[in-house]
């Protein structure tokens, strides 16, 4: 049973995101994408403060090992961010959606596609061992750090297709390439559920791992994003959807299914 609830819940956050971001047309993604980076990033942060590191600290570890993994995992993935191995920056797929988008063809980004879809895939299969952690510490935190995952991957997938669909033959084949890098979440999940299993008392400095990989992404990736020279409706629209996505994590808490 929990790694059907593994299977689904990786499924989701891979697939599902792919899913979205093929739905949404061009127009729309620059019309909505910040107000999906800003719910992303509070959903994120949520997940990561409010459920991810007290159940980390639940787990009988000092609190100064805790603290000591967390800056770890964070150094650890702007390493891997660096080298391009975690995930590949959202602004320079925002750069080639723009170029797309604008009818520039650019035969390096086209030459590029096979290096997107590997690095896609190399970061789906990280997010299903993180998934796969949550998921075994407790199913309600297994099913937020999903939700997390999506909101994040939906931008970033919207990229990836801007990328990808100038070196596959129209939409739908760039759909597919993308969808079969989302599906290694799956694959990622199932391997994290025979690997962590039996590693249960490392549980916390997983969840920890998941944490820090979450923070990073909303503080290194998303946010700086949203801090650009705007009006103050803009800013606040954006303020906004930080706070429905904290509120959408946060809620839970009233559902303590312990």
């Amino acid at each position: 049973m929990l790694l059907l609830s593994i299977v689904l819940g990786t499924g989701i956050a891979g697939l599902g995101s792919v899913l979205f971001a093929a739905l949404i047309s061009p127009s729309a993604s620059s019309k909505f994408a910040p107000d999906m980076l800003s719910f992303a990033a509070g959903a994120l942060l949520s997940t990561s403060c409010l459920h991810l590191l007290p159940e980390a600290f639940e787990g009988g570890i000092e609190a100064k090992s805790i603290c000591t993994a967390l800056l770890i995992g964070l150094v650890v993935f702007f390493v891997l961010d660096k080298a391009e191995l975690w995930h590949h920056g959202h602004e320079h797929h925002s750069k080639e959606a723009d170029c797309d988008e604008a009818g520039h063809h650019d035969d390096k980004a086209t030459g590029g596609v096979w290096a997107v879809l590997v690095g896609d895939s190399v970061h789906c299969f990280g997010d299903g061992l993180l998934i796969a952690a949550a998921f075994i510490a407790d199913v309600r935190l297994g099913a937020l750090a999903s939700l997390a995952v999506l909101t994040h991957e939906i931008p970033h997938h919207l990229g990836d297709l801007a990328v990808v669909k100038r070196g596959a033959n129209g939409r739908k084949t760039a759909a597919i390439k993308v969808a079969l890098a989302g599906a290694v979440t799956v694959i990622g999940g199932i391997v994290g559920y025979f690997l962590v299993e039996p590693l249960r008392p490392f549980m916390p400095y997983f969840l920890t791992a998941a944490a820090s990989s979450f923070v990073y992404v909303a503080l290194a990736d998303l946010i700086p994003q949203l801090q650009g020279h705007v009006g103050p409706m803009k800013s606040a629209r954006s303020i906004f959807w930080v706070l429905l996505g904290i509120a959408v994590v946060a809620v839970t808490t009233t559902f303590d299914v312990n």
